[in-house]
């Protein structure tokens, strides 16, 4: 139980520290269209998130496959680029956005889980199953998410009741920075 416990606050952290801003901006990028009316699609979003980045996860545990991380690095903040640019493109169209952010939430989760592979295999490597590691480190995952995604709606909520902020421009107020921050992420990191 301590190793699933260790795993699960080790999934926690890779979504709620400091050091993981592009995950946060990620999840902030592909949510920021919902609100909480949308509750049910937001969890099924994150949870296909979840998968695509456990996947690569297990994938390279067991060193099935294997990517140079400097190319993972770069590709990561270019993930959550063309996810705000799709939200400032499509925000008058949110149907249409939903269902691309799901096929985007869980391809781009392959991408997202490849870049903390070298970190757990290593840490892997050193257990003989595997089983609980992983499953503690994705529940811990889902965990951080479902409070970023909580945070965040609630921060909507209250500008859209308080406020009285439409969708369409917080899509624009949260997209457009994040846009910015996460081009500047993957010029900085162009692996050659």
């Amino acid at each position: 139980m301590t190793d699933f416990l260790f795993y699960l606050q080790l999934g926690w952290e890779h979504i709620i520290s400091n050091d993981a801003l592009d995950h946060q901006l990620f999840i902030l990028a592909l949510v920021a269209i919902f609100s909480f009316k949308d509750l049910k699609k937001v969890l099924i979003l994150v949870t296909a998130f979840t998968i695509g980045h456990s996947v690569t996860l297990a994938l390279s545990a067991f060193d099935i496959i294997r990517f140079p991380s400097n190319w993972i690095e770069f590709l990561i903040p270019c993930t959550i680029v063309f996810t705000a640019l799709d939200n400032l493109i499509f925000s008058k169209n949110v149907e249409k956005l939903i269902k691309l952010n799901y096929f985007l939430a869980l391809f781009f989760g392959l991408i997202h889980g490849m870049g903390f592979a070298n970190s757990v295999r290593m840490m892997l490597a050193q257990e003989q199953s595997i089983t609980i590691p992983l499953f503690g480190f994705n529940v811990g995952l889902e965990i951080g998410q479902i409070a970023v995604v909580i945070i965040v709606l609630s921060i909507f909520y209250l500008l859209s009741t308080f406020f009285k902020l439409q969708k369409k421009h917080w899509i624009l107020l949260v997209s457009a920075p994040i846009l910015v921050v996460s081009l500047k992420m993957a010029i900085e990191r162009i692996p050659f």
